[in-house]
């Protein structure tokens, strides 16, 4: 008979058809009624960034052999609980990273370079006005890149912002070395806040960094920073965020993750004209998707006692990550 995988949310379609050739498949997101009765048979759960497995789940699933997380970051998953219980995890790290880099300077550019598309045809005047209005007071070479955790996405940050001849500067709980930095300077973390023209958030899940960017850090900022967080939105002290962005209106905050999400009718940072938010689109490329999705691949390999390529539980407990 072969193995029963609950699947509870999308799945690029080639990689769900190759695993359905080896695998019962039941699509059955977890707020479904029939969850409960499918988990206690499950022998896998494939899932990606809304699914919360923790204990009490777990203790309903006692077949259970694999939960597979299509994505990179596993704030989700309890992989204490996990390995406790001898249930491997397995992810993609680095499946999304050019994504999520594309989306930082996409935005960044907007946040920069102010531009519209012409639709009809302009007299001289204004089409000289329009050119004035336009002149952008900054552009990226010259300006200082702050990175806040240098891993895969923060390093690829990093290499890019260098292109574009930016000074980068970073901040990081590991000694990362000299060839590893790709030219940016490690600086204290009061200084990454204090110095950088952009800053750009990327840590990881753990529970010392939620609200690392609060009333302190932010007053240490500069009037028009452009900040960047597409790391985890409770990184991030919404209230006092919304404080500085009133106070500072040459500033702007560039927010692609949010706690909760999605976000509610009192989000503090709902109607603040230097807040941009955007509904977690970091990974939303059909390239990233299928590298995500692929995370099929590693699930059988646990079914089939194989190792996997990307055990988390091993990288979870070996791994020091940056905050």
């Amino acid at each position: 008979m072969k193995p029963l995988i609950i699947q509870t949310e999308h799945l690029d379609p080639e990689a769900g058809a190759w695993l359905a050739e080896r695998c019962r498949v039941e699509v059955c997101p977890s707020e479904d009624s029939r969850f409960s009765s499918l988990l206690r048979e499950a022998d896998g759960l494939l899932i990606r960034t809304y699914t919360q497995v923790n204990d009490a789940m777990l203790a309903r699933a006692p077949r259970l052999k694999v939960v597979a997380r299509a994505g990179v970051g596993l704030d989700n998953v309890d992989i204490a609980a996990c390995t406790k219980r001898g249930v491997r995890v397995v992810s993609t790290p680095g499946a999304n990273t050019r994504a999520v880099v594309e989306l930082v300077f996409a935005m960044v550019l907007d946040a920069i370079r102010p531009r519209v598309f012409l639709t009809e045809a302009l007299d001289a005047t204004r089409w000289k006005e329009l050119r004035k209005e336009l002149q952008a007071p900054r552009q990226l070479a010259g300006m200082t890149m702050g990175i806040l955790g240098l891993g895969k996405v923060g390093t690829a940050i990093a290499r890019i912002a260098a292109a574009f001849e930016m000074r980068v500067i970073y901040h990081d709980l590991r000694e990362i070395a000299p060839e590893g930095r790709l030219g940016a300077a490690p600086v204290v973390r009061d200084e990454l806040f204090a110095q950088a023209d952009v800053l750009s958030l990327h840590v990881d899940g753990r529970a010392g960094n939620r609200g690392i960017v609060g009333p302190a850090e932010l007053a240490r900022c500069r009037p028009d920073v452009v900040l960047v967080n597409t790391s985890r939105g409770f990184v991030m002290n919404n209230a006092a965020l919304r404080t500085f962005l009133l106070a500072n209106p040459g500033a702007c905050a560039l927010l692609d993750v949010h706690e909760p999400e999605p976000i509610p009718a009192d989000y503090p940072l709902l109607g603040v004209q230097n807040a941009h938010i955007s509904p977690h689109i970091g990974a939303a490329t059909a390239s990233a998707n299928r590298n995500m999705s692929w995370v099929v691949r590693d699930l059988w390999r646990v079914l089939s006692g194989e190792e996997p390529e990307w055990p988390a539980n091993e990288q979870a407990s070996s791994s020091p990550r940056s905050a």
